[in-house]
């Protein structure tokens, strides 16, 4: 269990680690912005930019070995990553002003998406002990995989473009060619085997973009989520992409949820994983494991999320890929 440093009496060292081409937002003179709203009363803030990948990760690193209070990713999923990794059992404090395309840890934190309300959040302070998890020895936050969804990152990250709906063209648009695997699944107290389209571990509930794979996920219970679909017509992509959203997954008959602190994944072949929406390849067996409470957060307060994409946007896209395959 860590210990906290105390950090309401006095005025806290905040450092902002910035990636300048996180996402598809534009960080210029956000500096300036975060100055302005800031509670310059609760904090003395300093700012870095990232230049390169696993350069965040140096910088926060950096940041609480020199006993700063604060260090906040400002950035997508990925900056994310980097930072709140490097802040695991250290006594500094992990926040983040969301600006990436998915954004799912703020999104489970219930963190504004926009930049204003994500100081808010700072300003407030409300801090928590939370768990993360490693794929192997990759550290993750929201959620790792196997299958469909690792192949789904790999594609998006080869093709280029960013967004929302190129995620969701692109898992259409792939889905309806993506061949099941057959995976062995080693849990504490059993071992199953069967094919699957995908196999989700959730630290948090959702991929982001308020895509709920694990709709039920909490970051303090020391498990993980596991979400295993199995596989199904082409034609039912759709529902299962609206139950994503819907938080409804758990209803779909080829859909099983359980829950475990770790499991060993065994496949016929190395291939694609994903650890946070970013792909990286792995050998034919993967340890997952949670580690409970192992950093902490300042979070949001709890909201109604919307659904992320018109009902008829949506229908459009899927008469148009499908009708294509």
């Amino acid at each position: 269990m860590l210990s906290l440093r105390p950090n309401i009496l006095s005025v806290q060292r905040i450092s902002f680690i910035i990636n300048p081409i996180a996402g598809t937002r534009a960080k210029k003179n956000i500096s300036d912005f975060i100055l302005q709203e800031l509670d310059k009363e609760k904090y003395v803030p300093e700012f870095r930019t990232s230049e390169y990948a696993g350069h965040a990760h140096e910088l926060a690193r950096q940041a609480a070995a020199d006993g700063v209070d604060v260090v906040v990713a400002v950035g997508g999923d990925g900056t994310v990553n980097e930072v709140a990794s490097a802040l695991v059992n250290t006594e500094s404090v992990f926040a983040v002003i969301p600006c990436g395309s998915g954004n799912g840890l703020a999104r489970h934190q219930h963190i504004p998406i926009n930049i204003k309300g994500a100081i808010r959040v700072i300003n407030e302070g409300k801090v928590r002990p939370l768990d993360y998890g490693t794929m192997g020895d990759k550290p993750f936050f929201c959620t790792c995989g196997v299958g469909f969804d690792a192949f789904v990152s790999q594609k998006f990250a080869e093709g280029g473009k960013r967004g929302f709906m190129s995620y969701i063209e692109k898992t259409l648009r792939e889905g309806v060619r993506y061949k099941s695997e057959t995976y062995t699944i080693e849990y504490e107290d059993r071992v199953d085997r069967q094919q699957a389209f995908l196999i989700a571990c959730a630290n948090a509930s959702q991929y982001g973009n308020n895509a709920y794979i694990a709709p039920e996920a909490s970051m303090e219970d020391g498990l993980m989520d596991i979400t295993i679909i199995k596989p199904f017509n082409t034609i039912l992509a759709p529902q299962v992409i609206m139950q994503l959203f819907s938080k409804s997954l758990a209803g779909n008959p080829h859909v099983q949820m359980t829950q475990a602190s770790s499991i060993r994944i065994t496949r016929p072949t190395p291939g694609a994983v994903h650890v946070d929406g970013d792909p990286l390849m792995m050998g034919e067996v993967i340890d997952v494991k949670i580690h409970r409470h192992a950093f902490h957060m300042i979070v949001g307060k709890p909201t109604t999320n919307k659904l992320m994409i018109p009902l008829h946007t949506f229908a459009d896209i899927c008469m148009e890929i499908l009708g294509r395959k």
